[in-house]
């Protein structure tokens, strides 16, 4: 029986991305440490409404420079940053929709990530099942939550994604190390998987607690590792569905690539890659 695992570009084995929340002007100098360090992030951003109500956010025209720019992506956060659950679901939809009609005005790009906005709290007959089923309708194809779990699992579900951890975690820089000193391809072939860290926060809160050299020796740890991918997650997303897209034959000794970017995947502990358009055979 042949063990296959997803491997990302290049053939590797980790990736990492941080995923930050608002429209803090704070953004800037998370933008330009991660500059430093080679480390992509999702900016979850809310409306320029919202901005008023919240005080002191980015313009648009700094978002593009410090974030657009610089290869970033750009995700919803709700146009009001409304808990989805503690409103009727029409409220919910509103809140998503119009926040994403107007960021891909804003930025002429198409927008299908999300970060859950506020309290996960259920009422007025909320549940998950509701809430993935209007996201699914408004384009969105994954959905970034808040707390916590240090596994450096792969997403099951796309739209209940746990980060690993925040910059705040007690033990965030034992996580850290634990990391990207894992060898995902030691031991044995059954646990070769791929491994994910996702770090999530708000520059803000590092910003009023001062803590910009705990979040630079964060990115000093896990930056600059040559068996790491570091993605954005709708790079990370669009990449795992390219990996599940690929065709198998029934005996999984021939796989073909529909996609139009080059997979990787390692069978039996060999490292194969398939590029666009292209059969290859296991074991040759």
């Amino acid at each position: 029986m042949r063990y296959t695992f997803m491997r990302f570009p290049e053939g590797k084995a980790k990736a990492l991305s941080f995923s930050y929340d608002d429209n803090a002007v704070a953004n800037k100098k998370l933008s330009d440490i991660m500059a430093q360090y080679g480390i992509k992030c999702t900016f979850n951003l809310n409306n320029q409404e919202s901005n008023e109500m919240f005080g002191n956010m980015l313009t648009v025209e700094e978002a593009k420079k410090y974030i657009a720019e610089r290869g970033h992506e750009i995700a919803v956060h709700g146009a009001f940053h409304k808990g989805l659950g503690l409103g009727r679901p029409i409220e919910g939809i509103k809140d998503v929709l119009d926040c994403r009609l107007e960021l891909e005005k804003d930025f002429d790009i198409i927008i299908r990530g999300m970060a859950f906005p506020d309290s996960i709290v259920m009422l007025h007959g909320n549940n998950w099942d509701i809430i993935k089923a209007y996201l699914k309708e408004l384009g969105i194809v994954y959905n970034r939550l808040t707390g916590y779990k240090p596994d450096f699992g792969m997403p099951e579900d796309w739209y209940l994604w746990t980060p690993t951890a925040s910059e705040n975690h007690p033990e965030i820089y034992e996580i850290a190390e634990k990391f990207v000193n894992l060898d995902a391809g030691a031991g044995y072939i059954t646990g070769h998987y791929p491994r994910l860290f996702l770090m999530s926060g708000h520059a803000s809160f590092i910003e009023k607690s001062n803590k910009w050299e705990h979040f630079e020796n964060i990115c000093k740890i896990v930056a600059n590792h040559e068996d790491i991918w570091y993605a954005t997650c709708m790079e990370i997303y669009e990449y795992t569905k390219a990996y599940e897209a690929l065709v198998w034959s029934a005996d999984s000794t021939r796989v073909y690539n529909p996609n139009i970017c080059t997979v990787w995947f390692e069978t039996d502990g060999k490292l194969y890659k398939v590029n666009s358009g292209e059969t290859i055979k296991i074991g040759e």
